[in-house]
């Protein structure tokens, strides 16, 4: 990863220069992991109305016109900072659609967003598979038959994480940038959280 952490860095200082195509490039490297993102967050009910893709042209638009700012500030590496402009827009269209007959909107809402069906079976299987045989086939097909439960159950920091790792697939320090905690906090609550799941799936 880190060439590519390099070159992201190199368009930065170009696009600082005025570099219209440098920042063309900046954007549309990250596009596929923002798409990735987005799929993965989307409300079922918000997917019905949308395409995944459409949600990222609005960010990266938004990025185009908030990059100055950024690069004068930096308040994040750039891809979180981008993944940040993709989970608002997301939250916004969430409050748009599906909770716009509501009276009153907590703060806290837009995370109970739904998880989309195929989102869960991935999650279910890419924890699974991190585990060592011969009791991976087993933690599967109990992940498959109580991994709603289950994740419910979890506190949201914890499947907040687990969502961020295996389904955005980030890495350690991405992830502790996103949730404004250090790499090795991060690391600490991926472990914890996947200790907490096994236990609440073997009760």
């Amino acid at each position: 990863m880190a060439a590519p952490e390099a070159d992201t860095e190199e368009l930065l200082r170009r696009a600082g220069r005025g570099e219209e195509p440098a920042v063309g490039l900046l954007l549309e490297r990250h596009r596929k992991r923002l798409c990735q993102m987005v799929a993965v967050r989307m409300d079922p009910r918000l997917a019905v109305r949308m395409d995944p893709s459409d949600v990222v042209q609005d960010t990266l638009g938004q990025a185009a016109q908030k990059l100055p700012e950024y690069l004068r500030q930096r308040p994040l590496p750039f891809y979180p900072w981008l993944r940040k402009l993709a989970w608002q827009r997301l939250v916004d269209l969430y409050r748009h659609h599906i909770q716009a007959q509501k009276r009153s909107l907590r703060r806290e809402e837009p995370m109970r967003m739904a998880m989309p069906d195929q989102s869960v079976i991935a999650l279910v299987d890419r924890i699974a598979s991190s585990q060592t045989s011969p009791s991976r086939a087993t933690m599967r097909r109990e992940l498959r038959q109580r991994v709603r439960s289950a994740l419910d159950r979890l506190g949201p920091d914890d499947r907040e994480l687990l969502v961020l790792v295996y389904l955005e697939q980030l890495s350690a320090a991405e992830a502790g940038d996103v949730l404004g905690i250090s790499e090795k906090a991060a690391t600490m609550r991926h472990l914890r959280a996947l200790d907490r799941l096994r236990r609440l799936l073997n009760h």
